[in-house]
C-alpha cells in the first residue's frame, strides 16, 4: 500500500502503528517520528514566514472569511506517488488541506485513492482513530495494542489523581488574541484531575478576552499554542504573563508534540498535565 498522510497526527499515528514503511507522502508539517521528514512533501502553508500569533489570527480570518485556501496541494508531487490511500481531515481548515481539495485534485489527476477522513472531537475519539486508520491500512491488530497500552496510561493517570481535588486550569489554545480550548483539550484536563475553566469537551476553541481569563478563576494557566513547540511556547507564555491575575502559575508546553495533534502523544500530555495539577500526587512534570 502507498499512503500519503496530510495531517501530523496521523503520520504519527501511521508510523505508531508500523504502516510507516508504506506512507509516501506527508505535509510540511510532519516532524514526527524523524523518519517522516524523508517522505515526499505534498503539501504546504501559504501563510507567510515570520508572522506574530496577532498577525497569524489577522491573515488566517481574513482568508477564511474570503473564502481563500490556507493550504497548497502540490499536484506534481502527488501525481508521482500513486496513492492508494490518502488521509486527511475535515474538522478544522486551520489545520490542513479541504478534504474537497483533496477530491478534487485526485479526481483531476484520475487517482483512484481511497481518500480516508478522521475527525477525532474528543479524547476516547481520538483512540478510536487510531484503530480506523489501522483497519484502513491492514495494521489493526498493532492499532489495538497501541490503544491499549495508550488506555492504560490514561488510566493510571486518573487513578493516581482520583482522590485529589480537581484543580480549575485554563490550557490557551492561542495568546494574541487568546483562544479558550476545545476539542479534546478539555478531556485532557479531566484526565489529568482539572476542572477546564473554558472551552467545553468536544466543541470548536474560540475566541476570548483576557477579562474572561481573568474571571475564569483558574488555579493554573497552560500555554499550548496551535502550531508551536516549547521553546516558541515558552516566549509565548512570557509575553502574556502580565495579562493574568497575580499569582497565578503560568506553564508553558509543547502544543505541537502533545496537545494540539490528535494523536497517541495527547496522552503524554495528560501525563505532564497531571504533573502541573497534582505533583504530589503524579510526579512532577518532565521539564522536556
Amino acid at each position: 500500500m502507498r499512503i500519503v498522510s496530510l495531517l501530523p497526527s496521523a503520520t504519527e499515528i501511521l508510523f505508531a502503528i508500523g504502516a510507516g514503511d508504506d506512507v509516501v507522502g506527508v505535509t510540511f508539517e510532519c516532524d514526527h517520528p524523524p523518519e517522516a521528514r524523508a517522505r515526499r512533501i505534498v503539501s504546504t502553508s501559504t501563510l507567510p514566514d515570520d508572522l506574530s500569533p496577532a498577525g497569524i489570527d489577522r491573515l488566517v480570518s481574513e482568508r477564511m472569511a474570503a473564502g481563500e485556501d490556507l493550504y497548497h496541494l502540490d499536484r506534481g508531487a502527488l501525481a508521482g506517488l500513486a496513492a492508494d490511500l490518502v488521509v486527511t481531515q475535515d474538522l478544522c481548515a486551520v489545520c490542513a488541506v479541504d478534504v474537497s481539495t483533496v477530491r478534487d485534485a485526485l479526481d483531476h489527476l484520475a487517482c483512484s485513492a481511497e481518500v480516508l477522513t478522521v475527525d477525532p472531537h474528543t479524547l476516547p475519539e481520538v483512540l478510536d482513530s487510531i484503530l480506523v486508520i489501522g483497519a484502513a491500512t491492514g495494521t489493526r491488530e498493532r492499532a489495538e495494542r497501541l490503544v491499549g497500552r495508550l488506555s492504560d496510561r490514561l488510566a493510571a493517570v486518573r487513578a493516581r489523581v482520583a482522590a485529589e481535588e480537581p484543580v480549575p486550569a485554563l490550557v490557551l489554545e492561542w495568546t494574541d488574541p487568546p483562544f479558550a480550548p476545545g476539542h479534546w483539550v478539555p478531556d485532557m484536563v479531566e484526565a489529568a484531575g482539572g476542572r477546564c475553566v473554558l472551552g467545553t469537551s468536544g466543541a470548536r476553541s474560540y475566541r476570548t478576552d483576557w477579562e474572561a481569563v481573568a474571571d475564569a478563576g483558574a488555579a493554573v494557566v497552560v500555554c499550548a499554542p496551535c502550531g508551536f513547540g516549547l521553546d516558541e511556547s515558552a516566549r509565548l507564555a512570557g509575553q502574556v504573563a502580565d495579562r493574568l491575575p497575580p499569582g497565578v502559575p503560568l506553564w508553558a508546553v509543547d502544543a505541537n508534540a502533545s496537545f494540539a495533534r490528535p494523536g497517541p502523544r495527547l496522552v503524554d500530555g495528560v501525563e505532564a498535565l497531571a504533573g502541573v495539577l497534582h505533583p504530589a500526587a503524579a510526579g512532577p512534570p518532565d521539564p522536556e
